[in-house]
């Protein structure tokens, strides 16, 4: 049995030191694909630390199926007998819980834990930090009292009073978003993995030459008199001054432009001079 818990990667920066130091425990789960989906919205927030007590089945080919993508969490995961080898070496482990115990001091809401685990998770062992853990229960049951009495404190997210029961890989995910918030000071990094909508700010060249080309139409159309201009241009000019036009807009506006144009061309040619 593999107890020593190590983080799955080596961290680069502060918060990912810190979220290396904490471990998602699942006490008793029975069914594998609560594992893989506990494992994806791990590492969708940035977490790797997953700690299996007493699986129904694991290894399974269903919680592959249900990592989709990440199944290097499940691979590292540790697997352990009791409660107490999945939380040695921890300053902290929060249980969550959806109902009301009788025991130990009030329970967190599932922010302030969050914070509370980032804050330990963050410090240098001489001040107190190390590792820490979020534990859940089994699907069906959740924690044991016994269990509940072993982490320092109980976890409860604030659902529907009338109907609190969360998915296991749903819980994981609100918990690991917390955690990531937290880690992060409310401000996480955006993903850099989409192709950005815009493009380069239009040149000033090709601005002007939009805006010939759309009077040249306009007139063309019978829509603008030059020789009665009013103040039609300028107040075009300001319009697109203020949508602060993209190279790409540019393009697209004088393609339209062309196709008017494509289409006017019959009927002025017919036309008598």
């Amino acid at each position: 049995m593999n107890t020593v818990l190590t983080p799955l990667l080596p961290s680069p920066g502060p918060v990912e030191a810190a979220l290396a130091r904490i471990r998602i425990v699942l006490c008793r789960p029975s069914h594998p694909g609560n594992i893989g989906a506990a494992a994806r919205a791990m590492k969708t927030m940035g977490l790797t630390r997953l700690v299996l007590v007493s699986p129904k089945s694991f290894p399974d080919e269903e919680a592959t199926t249900r990592a989709a993508g990440s199944q290097d969490v499940l691979e590292a995961a540790h697997v352990c007998a009791t409660l107490d080898e999945a939380l040695a070496g921890t300053v902290m482990s929060l249980a969550l819980s959806a109902r009301k115990r009788e025991v130990g001091p009030p329970p967190l809401a599932a922010r302030e834990a969050a914070a509370t685990l980032v804050d330990l998770a963050s410090r240098p062992d001489e001040a107190g930090g190390g590792e820490v853990a979020l534990v859940f229960g089994n699907e069906t049951v959740g924690l044991s009292n016994d269990e509940a009495l072993r982490c320092s404190r109980l976890v409860t997210i604030p659902s529907n009073p009338a109907y609190s029961s969360l998915n296991l890989g749903a819980a994981v995910q609100l918990l690991a978003w917390e955690v990531r918030m937290a880690a992060y000071d409310q401000r996480p990094p955006e993903s850099t993995v989409a192709t950005p909508f815009s493009s380069p700010a239009a040149a000033f060249e090709d601005v002007e030459g939009f805006i010939a080309h759309l009077e040249r139409v306009m007139i063309d159309s019978g829509f603008h008199n030059p020789a009665q201009p009013k103040r039609l241009m300028p107040k075009l000019r300001r319009l697109f001054a203020r949508a602060g036009l993209e190279r790409d807009e540019v393009n697209i506006l004088r393609g339209l432009l062309a196709a008017v144009e494509a289409k006017m061309a019959p009927a002025k040619a017919s036309s008598p001079e």
